[in-house]
Parts: C-alpha cells; sequence; structure tokens
C-alpha cells in the first residue's frame, strides 16, 4: 500500500499554480530526489506532506497513522534550549513535556504525573539513544554548535519519533563532505523512505532510486539516480518542443481558415470550429518551459604569470594551529580547490593568500595587476533593505566585458522578472540570494575570482551553467566548495585540510584527492611549483646508481613538457567552438587528457619514491 498518494493535486500562491492537478505516489522505503528550479515550489510539497499546508484541490491521501520527520532548510537561529530538548521537539506533543523537565532539572510531581502518563521517558531513552549514535552533547547549548552539528541535531530530531517517511530539505547545506559522507551512510541504512531535496549531484546519484521533477506545476517521475533523469528528461524536451511545433502549426492553418471570410463561412464545419476554440484554450494553458540563467562572467585584463605565493606560512588562533609551515604557488590560469572540515579554516586561509590576514611566520607575495572579486559564504554584501535591482547597482546602466546593458536586462538574464527585481532581498529565498549575489559580484571586472562555498542552494540549471563557465575561465580561481561533483569537474588542483594545521595540495579534483591521499608513501602531495611548472627537486641525502640517478634528475623536465602539453589541450578544449565536432573527436580529446595526466601523476610517484631512496 502506498504511503502518500496525490490525486489531481493543485495549490497556488500568486498567478501560478505550484501543482496544477498533479499526481504523485509515494511507496515504503523509497530513496526519492525531488528536484526542480529554485521557487518551484519543492518545499511547498514538503509542508503539504508533513501537515503544514492544505491543497486548493485535489485529494492528499496518506497511510493510516502515517509518521513524518522533517529536516528544515534554514538552521534556526533563535534557539536557546539544550541538544537533548530540541531533539526531543521532533515530537511537538511529549516533547514540549520533557523540554520542561529538562529545564527544571527534575521537575514537580504534577509534571512527573504528565510524564508517565504520555510514556515520555520513552521519548527520553530514544533522544539519548540519538544523541550516543550521532556523537552528540545532550546538554551542550544548541546555539554555540557548529553549523554542520547544528544539523546533526536536526537530522536527529527529524529521527526522534521512528518516521515512515523522512523530508528532507537542502540536507547538505553547509556540512563539510566528512559530514555529507556520514548522512548518505546513516541514510543508506534506514528503514523509512525518504524525500530529498538536494542541490549535491554525488548525494543524489548515491541515494536515490527516483527522480520526482516539480516543473511548471506538474510532477513527473524518472526512475533511477541523477544521471539517468538528465538523459531521460532530455530526450523528452526534444520531444514536448517536437509536439508543440506540431500544434502552433496546427494552430496557425485552423486560424486562416476562420478568417478566410464568406467563402470559408458557406462551408464551415461546426465541430471543427469547435474544435478550434479547444485549440485556442490549450494555448493559451501552456505554461512554456521557464528561460535559462545565462550570465557571463566579466573578465578583467591579465595578471602577472605569478597570482600567488605562499612560503612556509604559520598561523594560530587561541593557540590552535590554523596552518602549519604550508608553501603553494599559484599561477595565471590555475583553478585550485580548498576542502576541509568546516571550521578547519578555509577561510582564514582564502585570507592569508590575498593579503587580507598576514601570517604569523612565513611570508605570502601577491602578484601584479590583480583584481579580485570574492563571494563570502554569509553573502554579507546583500542588503535586505534593499530591492534586487538597487543590491546590483544604483544605476540603470551597467557595462559587462565592454558592452552597455539595461540593468532589468542583465537581471533577467540570472532569472530575475522585472516584478521580482524590485522586491526587497529579504523576500528572496536561498537560492534567489545566491543568484543575487553572483548577479553582483559579476557586474565588475576580475581577474581572480574567489568563491566560498558558491554552490549552496542553486538549481541545477544554474548550478550547471555556472560550472561551465568556471570551466572556460582563463582568469585564476580559488573556490571553497563541498560539492564533490563541482571540484571534480572545475579545479585542477585541490589543497586539502588534514588535521592539527597540516595543508597539503594536490593534483586534480575530489576524487582525484581521495586517490592519492590513499597511495603509499611513494605518492605525497605534489610539490611546490617551480616558475615553469615543474616541481622543484629537493635531494635528500643517500647514494643512487648512475642510471637511477639519472632518471631522476630527468623527471622534472619531463615533468614540465607534459603539463605544457595538458596546459595546451585544456585550452584548446576551453574553446568555444571544441563542442562542435563530431563526438569522436571529443572522445579522442578527453581521453588524452586523462592519459597525459596520469602519466603526470606516475612520474610524480616515481620521482618520490627515488627521492626517498
Amino acid at each position: 500500500m502506498p504511503l502518500i498518494t496525490f490525486k489531481n493535486a493543485s495549490i497556488s500562491f500568486g498567478a501560478d499554480a505550484i501543482l496544477d492537478q498533479s499526481n504523485l505516489v509515494i511507496e515504503p522505503n523509497e530513496r526519492i530526489g525531488l528536484i526542480g528550479r529554485n521557487g518551484a515550489g519543492k518545499s511547498t510539497l514538503l509542508k503539504l506532506i508533513d501537515g503544514q499546508l492544505q491543497l486548493d484541490e485535489g485529494e492528499l491521501l496518506c497511510q493510516q497513522n502515517l509518521v513524518s520527520g522533517r529536516l528544515v532548510q534554514h538552521v534556526p537561529n533563535d534557539v536557546t534550549t539544550d541538544v537533548r530538548s530540541v531533539i526531543a521537539l521532533g515530537d511537538p506533543q511529549r516533547g514540549e513535556l520533557l523540554t520542561e523537565f529538562y529545564l527544571q532539572g527534575g521537575g514537580s510531581e504534577v509534571l512527573q504525573h504528565q510524564l508517565n502518563e504520555c510514556d515520555a521517558w520513552a521519548l527520553d531513552r530514544q533522544v539519548n539513544t540519538l544523541c550516543s549514535k550521532f556523537d552528540l552533547s545532550p546538554s551542550a547549548p544548541f546555539r554555540q554548535l557548529s553549523g554542520g552539528v547544528k544539523r546533526r541535531v536536526l537530522m536527529a530530531r527529524a529521527l526522534v519519533m521512528d518516521p515512515d517517511i523522512l523530508l528532507l530539505d537542502e540536507p547538505t547545506n553547509h556540512l563539510d563532505i566528512d559530514t555529507i559522507i556520514w548522512l548518505e551512510n546513516l541514510l543508506l541504512g534506514l528503514r523509512c523512505a525518504s524525500l530529498i531535496v538536494s542541490h549535491d549531484r554525488s548525494f543524489i546519484d548515491k541515494l536515490c532510486t527516483r527522480i520526482i521533477e516539480l516543473d511548471r506545476g506538474q510532477l513527473s517521475s524518472w526512475p533511477g539516480n541523477y544521471q539517468a533523469y538528465l538523459n531521460n528528461k532530455a530526450k523528452a524536451l526534444q520531444e514536448e518542443e517536437r509536439h508543440n511545433a506540431k500544434f502552433d502549426k496546427k494552430l496557425a492553418q485552423e486560424e486562416v481558415w476562420i478568417r478566410q471570410g464568406i467563402q470559408a463561412r458557406r462551408t464551415r464545419n461546426e465541430g471543427r470550429v469547435r474544435a478550434l476554440k479547444k485549440m485556442r484554450e490549450q494555448r493559451r494553458t501552456r505554461r512554456e518551459h521557464s528561460g535559462t540563467a545565462r550570465f557571463n562572467l566579466n573578465q578583467g585584463g591579465k595578471s602577472g604569470k605569478i597570482v600567488i605565493e605562499a612560503k612556509r606560512i604559520h598561523m594560530r588562533f587561541d593557540q590552535e594551529i590554523i596552518v602549519d609551515d604550508f608553501s603553494c604557488r599559484i599561477l595565471r590560469g590555475d583553478k585550485i580547490g580548498i576542502i576541509g572540515p568546516n571550521g578547519c579554516g578555509k577561510s582564514t586561509l582564502i585570507k592569508l593568500l590575498t593579503g587580507e590576514l598576514k601570517p604569523d611566520q612565513g611570508s605570502v607575495r601577491v602578484g601584479t595587476h590583480l583584481q579580485v572579486a570574492y563571494l563570502d559564504q554569509h553573502r554579507s554584501a546583500i542588503r535586505d533593505d534593499l530591492s534586487v535591482q538597487d543590491n546590483v547597482s544604483g544605476n540603470s546602466e551597467i557595462t559587462i566585458n565592454g558592452q552597455s546593458k539595461h540593468i532589468m536586462g542583465y537581471l533577467q538574464d540570472f532569472l530575475f522578472s522585472p516584478a521580482r527585481a524590485r522586491t526587497p532581498a529579504a523576500k528572496l529565498s536561498g537560492g534567489e540570494r545566491n543568484r543575487l549575489m553572483l548577479a553582483k559580484l559579476f557586474t565588475r571586472p576580475f581577474n581572480l575570482l574567489v568563491l566560498d562555498e558558491p554552490t549552496n542552494d542553486l538549481d541545477y540549471e544554474t548550478l550547471e551553467l555556472l560550472e561551465q563557465l568556471l570551466m572556460d575561465y582563463s582568469g585564476t580561481l580559488i573556490l571553497v566548495s563541498h560539492d564533490r561533483t563541482f571540484l571534480n569537474n572545475v579545479v585542477t588542483s585541490t589543497i586539502a585540510f588534514e588535521g592539527a594545521g597540516r595543508v597539503h595540495e594536490y593534483i586534480g579534483g575530489y576524487d582525484d584527492w581521495l586517490r592519492q591521499r590513499s597511495l603509499p608513501q611513494a605518492a605525497k602531495p605534489v610539490k611546490q611549483k617551480n616558475e615553469n611548472g615543474a616541481r622543484k627537486q629537493q635531494k635528500k641525502p643517500g647514494k643512487l646508481s648512475y642510471q637511477l640517478q639519472r632518471e631522476l634528475d630527468q623527471l622534472p623536465d619531463q615533468i614540465e613538457q607534459l603539463e605544457e602539453k595538458i596546459s595546451q589541450l585544456q585550452t584548446k578544449m576551453a574553446s568555444a567552438d571544441f563542442y562542435h565536432q563530431d563526438t569522436h573527436t571529443i572522445a579522442q580529446a578527453g581521453n588524452q587528457l586523462k592519459e597525459l595526466q596520469i602519466q603526470v601523476e606516475q612520474m610524480i610517484e616515481r620521482w618520490e619514491e627515488l627521492e626517498s631512496t
């Protein structure tokens, strides 16, 4: 028997329907990914299932005694209680009594009686079990916890009533990668259905057995994970376009017929007239596929070849070592990803590298002709009291890549309609705030782009457009992200925080880092590059045979040559017309790039092995 069934469900806010005669069935133990544009109504659907909203029309049928648990999108800032109280309130009735008991440190006889009557002690045992399972301190004040730990507390609250269906609204937002993987494993082990709204493609791919898309008021079901959905959706959109074109052609022919005058009226078929009226109504009520974001980066002039050079920098706060003896050289065109647990110091490292902070020891040299654009994770540049338009620019005209553009036209590229552009920023959704920040950031030219968690709340289409823009971007990029797919697709090397102030740089994205960190001692992090891209050789005491010593001496030049080939191939693949070629040529270039990268990695491993001999 289905857990939940929507039958001809409709609900509207304003002119457009969130659900328009929609149908959906959710079975027990399904793991469903719910996707759709920002503002399409995903959170509204979760609230309908959770009972917070009611349908305007249609039916929502739930299995008898259905229990749902919900993880909300935004972490509350006004909670003054401790961890166990927050978790207990996942059961609204018994949780309030239990919270009062926790606050009083025991409670009166009346309260004790009420707790016994409703069996609140079973809830108390469940709270303690979840605290132990999630490694939480029951008496810790909630407001003093880090963002990641707060999300774990809220996850425990969603599970405290042992739900039949778990509703997760952007569960990975502001979580570090280790916590996201922990959450993945937790959800895989649960025996309940889950409906997940998430922008994290790796997360959705690993967990979901079905994708539900909310598009223009309709719910459509796609078996398989996100990759399978992408393939099938592209085919469906092509079919929809063909059907609409055929329909519009037929309608145009009928409109010509109805206007032919006296001769047509003599032979007019009343059935044909009724059919035409019906077609007009169908065309009037058709909801077109929304436009795609189409923004561009406002690139500045070329910076110097060396963008940033850090030598043996050391930084600590309150006796805690943040960065210990870290060196790196960032060259023009490098795309650097920074990963690590929440609170480890990623934002601090960015400030050190860009010269905003000075290290306790070591030095940082910032290159010449730099134009820096910085997107901070708190989006502090947005003023809630100003409209979208006024946040971006106080003028009606802006200049992008040397061309003048009206502010309304520019904002429409970021999917803000004129009406939405006049809306105060305080009323925007999380995804809209992120698009607003990008719109504001890209109004001025830059050649060093620093993005701190840019993917939070973005819908998939905007996320993939930003991803492609960054891949094609010819300037230098420093990116902090917990989105593994985004990192794999964009960055050329990864700086990883590995505990106790240890910070190392690795070639490639997140998956490359995983592979390299698990390799034996020979495959250590990449060494500092010299100005031409090759790693500096650091000789160690010990003797090698003549042949091995010669091999060791030749490796830096060989690595440099391969890296130059990789750079040339990446530049070629980043050109606008590269993907206009046949698929065989494109695939051949991709395979060649992978082979060259593997050769470089193997040479570095061999170099490390010979050095340590």
